[in-house]
């Protein structure tokens, strides 16, 4: 971090303290308050973190106003549309993409680290089978660190490197796993000679006693889908894996608390919701009634799939899933599925109503990736899984990133406390 040149001024109590100002190389001017509390002897409230800088990083920018999301400096669509998830999991953790040579040798060490500890098999057979998936996730990755010892010393760069490449590239084979212990089909082994995204899909879809030929136009969906959600900066899951992180824990627990977070609803479980709303609207002539409801003050009806927290524009990655839907269902032929046909009405009506443009409801990532989901086959319960699969590469770039600043402490936040002021304890014979 650069000297501050510029401060800021606050009063209180009538004693002025001055506060460095640090600028990034683009966006918003934070405030440095490290020293507020013992100039003032008060702490900031900032419910949510909202409006609070918690760390400085190199990795992932985001614009919410002006619709931008870059990775390292490259925008998103680019990344997308030209590259593959594999360059973007080396430019995530290593802040340059890989010359072809780079590109090889990172490919292979992923390749080759996809295969899990036959061990681990025996551990999903502890599971119900109606074990929700991301139940199973979190328990699995976190056990992780109990089978490969040689890779938890959070000191040693190089352990630290193959804990990264080991979790990148056994995510989707235990994500794999997950599925077919959850529907009940035994469990597929890696094949090295296919893209990331194809053995992804050949772990799920493929079965033992016959031949299973991944179509490119799904894995290339895929593909998309994993590089869309790589990362987004220091949001609650990311905030997360850098909290635990902090106090020395082991990577594997610190990715396995990033997917316990990424588990709630008003987080990773946004695409689900989506979906869950269009089979509820259930017919394309019912979207009428169902947008009067969403206009109507007094409704309790929701609009699920359309705008975003941090983008008050376009959301980036929607304009590249609104085009890999299309592609998608094109490929699989399935416009008549009565869903289906329900998302593409609505996004046709919030493309061209008022209502929605003045308010900059448009849809978002969530809303493509759930329909192209369904379209693939996965059900529901997988949506949240895909989705920390994608982002555990950005879960250890941001890890990593934090281990590796000399300055780095253990975070602990603070709190306006408004319980009970002191008082003293009263026999139990004494209290009426």
């Amino acid at each position: 971090m650069a000297e501050s040149k510029k401060t800021a001024k606050l009063e209180l109590d009538g004693k002025s303290v001055s506060l460095p100002v640090h600028t990034g190389t683009i966006g918003p001017d934070v405030i440095d308050i490290g020293a507020l509390y013992k100039e003032t002897k008060a702490f900031t409230f900032d419910p949510g973190f909202t409006s609070t800088a918690s760390c400085e990083s190199k990795i992932t920018y985001i614009d919410g106003d002006e619709g931008v999301l870059l990775y390292r400096g490259y925008p998103i669509e680019q990344l997308a549309e030209e590259g593959d998830f594999i360059e973007t999991c080396y430019l995530l953790l290593y802040g340059e993409l890989p010359t072809p040579a780079q590109r090889k040798k990172f490919e292979q060490t992923i390749t080759y680290h996809t295969m899990v500890h036959e061990q681990m098999a025996l551990l999903f057979r502890g599971f119900r089978r109606d074990a929700h998936p991301m139940a199973v996730m979190v328990a699995v990755v976190g056990a992780l660190s109990a089978f490969y010892h040689d890779s938890v010393d959070i000191s040693d760069p190089r352990q630290r490197e193959i804990a990264s490449h080991r979790m990148i590239a056994k995510l989707p084979t235990i994500a794999a796993m997950a599925y077919k212990y959850h529907i009940g089909q035994p469990f597929v082994y890696p094949k090295n000679d296919l893209s990331y995204a194809a053995n992804f899909l050949q772990m799920c879809f493929a079965v033992p006693c016959e031949e299973y030929k991944v179509n490119p136009v799904l894995a290339r969906a895929m593909d998309r889908i994993f590089v869309l959600h790589a990362d987004h900066e220091q949001n609650a899951s990311t905030s997360t894996v850098r909290l635990a992180g902090s106090s020395g824990a082991n990577p594997f627990a610190c990715i396995s608390a990033g997917i316990a977070c990424l588990w709630g609803p008003a987080h990773g479980g946004a695409n689900e919701a989506a979906l869950k709303m269009l089979a509820e609207i259930g017919r394309p002539e019912n979207i009428p009634e169902f947008i009067t409801k969403v206009k109507d003050k007094n409704s309790n009806v929701r609009l699920m799939g359309f705008g975003h927290r941090v983008y008050k524009n376009y959301d980036p990655r929607a304009k590249i899933m609104q085009k890999t839907a299309h592609e998608v269902f094109e490929q699989l032929g399935i416009d008549q599925d009565p869903l289906l046909q329900v998302a593409h009405e609505l996004e046709r009506v919030a493309l061209s109503d008022d209502y929605f443009i003045s308010r900059k409801l448009y849809p978002n990532v969530d809303f493509y990736s759930g329909i192209i989901l369904r379209a693939m086959g996965f059900p529901v319960s997988m949506f949240t899984v895909l989705f920390a699969l994608a982002r555990t590469v950005g879960w250890i770039s941001q890890w990593k990133e934090m281990i590796e600043e000399p300055n780095q402490r253990i975070g602990r936040p603070r709190q306006l406390y408004t319980g009970p002021a002191r008082r003293e304890y009263v026999d139990m014979s004494k209290r009426g």
